[in-house]
């Protein structure tokens, strides 16, 4: 498993964001039903921007999309990131998917959490206009 990630102006040691998230392993994505039927998963999760390392669907451009977002899940009251059948991190690059996603799984809530991106510095997709002016 590679766990220092240098990407253009990220720098992340997964290792560390796993550490300081809590996450102490991993599940697979196939033990998910098994395991919330046996009341081992909590009923919400966290959902948690990571630097990507796949490739995939129409967000294939790792130049445009630097960051994707992970899900943990409270096992026995502890965190596990949730992993595909070949052993890396799933990666979701849209959270309407991966709402989507976890609606599936039997999630109604969760948690996000984006500790890479500085505040304020979402690009708009449109100009928001001014608020309308209230006379006093």
């Amino acid at each position: 498993m590679d766990h220092n990630v240098g990407k253009q102006q990220f720098i992340v040691n997964t290792m560390d964001q796993d550490v300081s998230l809590g996450i102490v392993g991993a599940i697979a994505q196939a033990d998910i039903a098994p395991m919330r039927g046996a009341g081992r998963i909590a009923d919400y999760a966290l959902i948690y921007r990571v630097v990507r390392k796949h490739q995939g669907g129409g967000y294939g451009d790792q130049d445009r999309h630097p960051l994707a977002w992970a899900a943990a899940l409270y096992v026995d009251g502890q965190l596990y990131r949730v992993f595909n059948a070949r052993g890396a991190g799933r990666e979701w690059v849209s959270l309407d998917k991966l709402g989507n996603w976890l609606r599936e799984q039997g999630f109604w809530y969760w948690w996000t959490r984006n500790d890479l991106e500085v505040l304020g510095a979402a690009e708009n997709e449109f100009e928001a206009p001014d608020p309308p002016h209230m006379p006093f």
